[in-house]
């Protein structure tokens, strides 16, 4: 069989045609999650913008920027993309197998932020990516950070990321539980971002037909429990002074973003789009 030019463009690497197939869920995934994000925030509509990289850049492929500004979500970004070619060479130690492959690559993966104007509405970020270097793996997680928590919203999607790990493996809630505990913690204020949920990197199984239905799992999960959550609290009264405590949070949310996270890192070493990587960054913040 001859090889299509995007696998041609990426060498012996096998995922342009897993990450086509990964890829498909991603991008269904992405419409659904925005028309029921729509569905909850009468009359605000998605933005839709689609980039691909120039013909005469380092790196090909491209994705869907989807941005809403409304009266329930005062910022949310949808993103998928998929892009390949060759890291740049200070890049290529942090990434698990690049040394392997020369720094060829190729990745996909949707991400979701979403900063609510109401103060009693968490903010929820999920992404779910698959990556090839010498070898595929898989990435993700989704997590709430509220301004004022409730053990009704924390339980329930807890419970939601359990079910999910639970149709991967056992053991899967406890280990992906910790580890997002420690991921999204700040050490320079010593507080966690959130009340946590799950996350898990640079996952191999060996069987990636599996690991992609986990993280299936993880966005259907996600898309059954967080608009619940929303309904739930999108018109409860608040002050002047909730609103404040609402956008010092957010600053909490921009330091862990900028310092620490892995995906931001990520688009900068790649040249991504700066809109795409950055949109989890809120419209209005206070330190």
């Amino acid at each position: 069989m001859t090889k299509t030019s995007r696998e041609k463009s990426i060498g012996d690497l096998p995922s342009a045609k897993f990450a086509a197939k990964a890829g498909e869920y991603y991008r269904n995934l992405q419409d659904r999650i925005c028309a029921t994000f729509e569905s909850l925030d009468t009359g605000a509509k998605f933005e839709r913008t689609n980039w691909q990289r120039p013909s005469d850049h380092r790196l090909k492929g491209g994705g869907r920027m989807r941005m809403m500004r409304g009266e329930v979500f005062e910022k949310v970004g949808v993103n998928f993309s998929h892009v390949w070619g060759t890291l740049k060479k200070e890049s290529i130690p942090q990434i698990p197998g690049a040394t392997e492959s020369k720094g060829q690559f190729s990745a996909c993966g949707i991400s979701l932020v979403s900063h609510m104007r109401n103060p009693f509405t968490p903010i929820v970020h999920m992404n779910i990516r698959c990556m090839e270097t010498s070898r595929l793996w898989f990435g993700g997680g989704a997590d709430l950070t509220p301004t004022f928590p409730f053990d009704e919203d924390t339980q329930e999607f807890h419970a939601a990321m359990k079910a999910a790990c639970d149709s991967y493996r056992p053991d899967a809630y406890t280990e992906y539980k910790e580890w997002c505990d420690r991921y999204f913690y700040l050490h320079h204020r010593k507080e966690p971002r959130g009340v946590g949920g799950i996350f898990f990197d640079d996952l191999n199984s060996k069987n990636a037909d599996a690991d992609l239905d986990f993280q299936r799992a993880l966005g259907e999960a996600l898309l059954h429990v967080y608009p619940r959550i929303v309904a739930r609290r999108k018109d409860t009264p608040f002050t002047e002074a909730d609103r404040d405590k609402l956008l010092h949070k957010r600053g909490r949310y921009v330091e862990f973003n900028l310092v620490y996270d892995r995906g931001t890192k990520f688009g900068f070493a790649t040249d991504a789009n700066p809109d795409a990587y950055l949109m989890s960054m809120p419209p209005v913040v206070k330190w």
